[in-house]
Order: structure tokens, then C-alpha cells, then sequence
């Protein structure tokens, strides 16, 4: 399979990160957004470029700053010979990094967010589609505050995974200090027929009626300024179908299921001011909505 060719050479370019690499192939198969959410160091920016090299599409990577303007992103109409042209901006690539997204003003923001959403950009008044497959990998560090921008609820609704990039496992400390990460190899594999079959995987009622059954949980939630959205939980099963694809299952288990509900969901769950004092997680809340919406 060349799904798994691929996922094979991402490997060999970022030791000890195959959880990472899963979830991220899964947030593209299902035609998602990823915000992978880590120290500096660990390999983000490597990983992004990776998949592009790997799999053929073209990559640009932005780096994010207080003085970035959205034009700077999307592109901008210039004057020349006696009419004004539209030239495209970096979001015109098929993988794109945003790098520390949390560091650029909420305007530049909301210029990704329409990108993000409509696979579009509109300057002039007319509307630029952009390539597909279109794939936006930002990054932020979850320490650092000083000269940073919190993304807003919304923003944060675009992304169908937050994927937390941890350090390395102390077994593969000792190889990615002797041997040298490989530079990927071109793996033929046609995305778009991939996200389509990703599609056409098998959900059980039962399995639709418990991420209902989670949905109503969340928001009936004290401890939540608010609760799982419709685009939260479609986002949930189509990441619950991509993961299931990538297993070689035709149908989603209760494992995928769970594996997906903590990638697309922690992060829109919003607690109330009261249950952070009272040291409560989105991730404590959202299992123990798992546990009585049925899902072991």
C-alpha cells in the first residue's frame, strides 16, 4: 500500500514520532487542517517538509510575526501595464506551514481562517480557489506567551486535529544522536483517490449514536463554556474513518473512535473559569464523556 511506503519514509526522516506521523496522515486523508502543538526542536517543521517531499505536493513554509499582514499569506492585486494582476501569496501550495501561528495579529488570523474553511482566497472581489490537495500544518509552542496571539474558539474549530509533538522516547534518543535523519524519497500516491476511499469507510449505528450520545454530554456540561459543536463531531467521525483506512479495517472500530475523539477534541472543549481553578482538563472531561456515551 502506498499509504504505508509513505508513512515508512516519514519515519526514516523523524526517529521514535509514529503516533504523530499516524495522526497527521489521517488529518490530511480526511481532508482536515493539523495544529501540532510542541517545544521547538522536536522535529515539526522536518515532518511538514517530509510529507511534501514524500509525497509530491508543493510545500511553502510561513513563518509567523507580530508584523505579518495578510496579504503577506494570501497574495495581493499589483498594478502592471495598465491593469491590476493578482499574484498569489504562499497559501497557494498544496502543503503549507504555518509556523507559530500564535504569533501573528488576529487579522492575518482570520485571512488563514477563510482559507482554511473555503479553500479560497478572495482579493478584488474575486474569489481564487486554491490547490488541492490543500493541507495547513501550523505549529505553536505551548510555553512560550510573551509577543503571542491566543488563537480564537473559531480558528481553533478549523483545525480537525490538535496533535501534541512530545519529546522523544528515551530508546530513541541514542539513534537520532548517531545516525542522520533521511531525506525521503518520492512515494507515488494519489491523495485525493485516497481521501475519497477514506470516505467510504464503514460507521455502525451504534458507533453514530455514541458520538452522538458524547456530543449531548458535552454540552450539557457545567464545567464547559461550551460543548461539542455539528463541525466537532463531523470533523471527530471523519478522523475516526481516515485513522481506520490507514489500518486496512473497511469499517470503524471502537479503537479508532477513541484514538480520533482525543486528537479532534480536547481542543474545543472550552472549560469555564471555575473548573480550570478546580484543576479540571478538557481531556478529563471529554473521558469521562467516552465512558458513559458507551464508548470503552
Amino acid at each position: 500500500m502506498a499509504l504505508d511506503r509513505l508513512r515508512e519514509a516519514l519515519g526514516e526522516a523523524l526517529f521514535g514520532q509514529e503516533e504523530v506521523i499516524e495522526a497527521l496522515l489521517a488529518v490530511l486523508l480526511a481532508r482536515g487542517h493539523a495544529l501540532l502543538e510542541g517545544m521547538p526542536g522536536l522535529g515539526k517543521t522536518l515532518l511538514a517538509e517530509s510529507l511534501a517531499r514524500a509525497s509530491g505536493l508543493a510545500y511553502k513554509r510561513i513563518q509567523f510575526t507580530p508584523d505579518l499582514l495578510p496579504q503577506d499569506l494570501t497574495g495581493s492585486e499589483v498594478y502592471r501595464e495598465g491593469r491590476f494582476v493578482f499574484v498569489p501569496g504562499p497559501i497557494f501550495a498544496q502543503v503549507v506551514l504555518a509556523d507559530e501561528i500564535n504569533r501573528a495579529p488576529p487579522k492575518v488570523q482570520s485571512a488563514l481562517l477563510e482559507a482554511m474553511q473555503e479553500r479560497a482566497v478572495t482579493a478584488g472581489g474575486v474569489r481564487h480557489p486554491l490547490p488541492e490537495p490543500f493541507f495547513v500544518i501550523a505549529t505553536q509552542n505551548p510555553l512560550e506567551l510573551e509577543g503571542t496571539y491566543p488563537l480564537p474558539e473559531a480558528q481553533l474549530d478549523r483545525f480537525t486535529a490538535k496533535i501534541p509533538f512530545c519529546p522523544p522516547r528515551r530508546e530513541v534518543w541514542l539513534r537520532i544522536l548517531t545516525e542522520e535523519p533521511k531525506a525521503p524519497e518520492p512515494v507515488e500516491v494519489d491523495l485525493l483517490k485516497a481521501q475519497e476511499e477514506a470516505k467510504e469507510v464503514r460507521v455502525a449505528k451504534e458507533a453514530l449514536e455514541a458520538i452522538t450520545h458524547v456530543a449531548f454530554l458535552t454540552q450539557e456540561d457545567q464545567r464547559l463554556r461550551m460543548g461539542l459543536s455539528p463541525r466537532g463531531a463531523k470533523a471527530w467521525l471523519s478522523l475516526a474513518r481516515a485513522l481506520a483506512y490507514l489500518r486496512g479495517k473497511p469499517f470503524v472500530d471502537w479503537k479508532e473512535l477513541k484514538d480520533a475523539a482525543f486528537l479532534a477534541l480536547p481542543h474545543r472543549l472550552f472549560l469555564t473559569e471555575e473548573a480550570l481553578y478546580a484543576g479540571e482538563s478538557a481531556e478529563g472531561v471529554l473521558k469521562e464523556a467516552l465512558r458513559k456515551g458507551g464508548i470503552p
